[in-house]
């Protein structure tokens, strides 16, 4: 059966133009075409940059936020109180009111006592400030890597000036050593990003993540399979060019420099929607779907990589709009709002809410108790019962 699945899944129709069968990509000594067992090596050099990642965040990264004056907030632990972490850990993290009154019933406390410890629970399980320093720096590193890479790798390759160049001759067009470990860096870094998914800092587009993580692989890997291997390399570049931008704005943003926060993001706005609306349209999209078609008919493989690249066009209009949001907030108040895909944290508002209303009411109860005592005197006078006031202000000894 398995024989019998591989033998349909690697059909010539579904990953080549009409009239290329597989006999047409045969290797020589000379020539050499992508070969899907190549893919397989992306499994090792993920889990590898797994390890480079965990060293370069403890061994550079750390050391690094704690000179920069990344500070780690306080934040005040709940109780140990089993029948609200049964609660917390087997059925939500954010109880509705109804469920709040029933917890707060079976532990004899006060609604408000419960509502704070599920909420300094959920600030517990929030990621500190290093941590989103650390993992910032070491995506900042690799797309810095892998743009410089890309953009050493196809500076004198006639389709990165003429994209109608990547059409030429395919699909037998041979790969070159250069281009090959170029797909395997990102195809790598994308599998280890998702081997750390659940250790990572999660956002608000956490779904979008996942789904743009997976249009990603398969995208790399289909594309590198079917020898859309120009067309990919292209993709890769226009997506760190902007992401070299991204990363240096969350960095600076940890540091509270505000100003050189707000301007790089400003920068990153720009390059984003420039690279990703503009850009990868044209030179990919409409690349892909009409210059293509003068060279080869339509087949299953142009309709897939096709869809996999409008998927990812329609997350690109997604961010953007966040993006247009945020510069419209800035444009209009002066300053950067806080990064609408993280997650802030409630005790900066509503902890210091009641602690402020606690302070309040106890200052009207200690200041009722004492206005209320016999003996309130003022500069050395005598006490408050002992005098009567009358109408026309004076005071007359009873």
């Amino acid at each position: 059966m398995a024989h019998s699945l591989n033998e349909w899944l690697w059909q010539h129709k579904f990953w080549l133009p009409p009239g290329i069968t597989w006999e047409d990509m045969k290797e020589s000594e000379d020539i050499r075409y992508p070969q899907p067992r190549d893919l397989l090596l992306s499994i090792p050099f993920a889990l590898i940059l797994v390890v480079i990642r965990c060293i370069f965040e403890r061994a550079i990264a750390l050391p690094l936020s704690a000179k920069l004056g990344v500070k780690d907030k306080l934040r005040p632990k709940a109780q140990p109180i089993s029948v609200l972490e049964t609660f917390y850990t087997m059925n939500c993290k954010n109880p509705k009111k109804g469920e709040l009154i029933s917890l707060a019933k079976q532990c004899d406390l006060p609604l408000r006592k419960v509502e704070r410890w599920f909420r300094r629970r959920r600030n517990t399980d929030r990621p500190s400030l290093s941590k989103k320093f650390c993992e910032a720096c070491w995506r900042f590193t690799f797309y810095i890597v892998s743009f410089f890479t890309g953009l050493a790798v196809l500076y004198d390759k006639p389709w990165l000036w003429d994209h109608r160049e990547c059409w030429t001759g395919y699909p037998q067009q041979p790969l070159q050593p250069s281009l090959f470990w170029y797909y395997l860096l990102e195809l790598s870094f994308y599998c280890s990003l998702v081997f750390t998914l659940p250790f990572d800092v999660k956002r608000k587009d956490f779904k979008e993540q996942i789904v743009h993580h997976a249009a990603t692989i398969f995208l790399i890997s289909f594309s590198y399979c079917a020898n859309y291997i120009r067309i990919g390399t292209l993709v890769m570049v226009i997506h760190d060019a902007s992401d070299c931008f991204l990363e240096p704005t969350k960095i600076l943003n940890y540091m509270k420099w505000k100003k050189t926060c707000d301007s790089l993001f400003m920068i990153f706005s720009a390059v984003f929607l420039i690279s990703r609306l503009v850009i990868f349209p044209y030179t990919v999209l409409y690349n892909t779907y009409y210059y293509s078609m003068e060279i080869f008919q339509p087949f299953f493989g142009y309709y897939f990589v096709n869809t996999l690249l409008i998927t990812l066009q329609l997350l690109h209009v997604f961010w953007s709009c966040l993006i247009i949001h945020m510069v419209y907030k800035f444009m209009l108040q002066g300053t950067m709002e806080k990064d609408m895909r993280s997650e802030t944290e409630e005790s900066d508002v509503d902890e210091e809410r009641e602690n402020m209303t606690e302070k309040e009411k106890n200052g009207i109860a200690h200041f009722s108790n004492v206005t209320s005592s016999n003996y309130i005197q003022s500069n050395g006078t005598e006490p408050l019962n002992n005098r009567a006031h009358l109408t026309n202000g004076h005071v007359k000894e009873r």
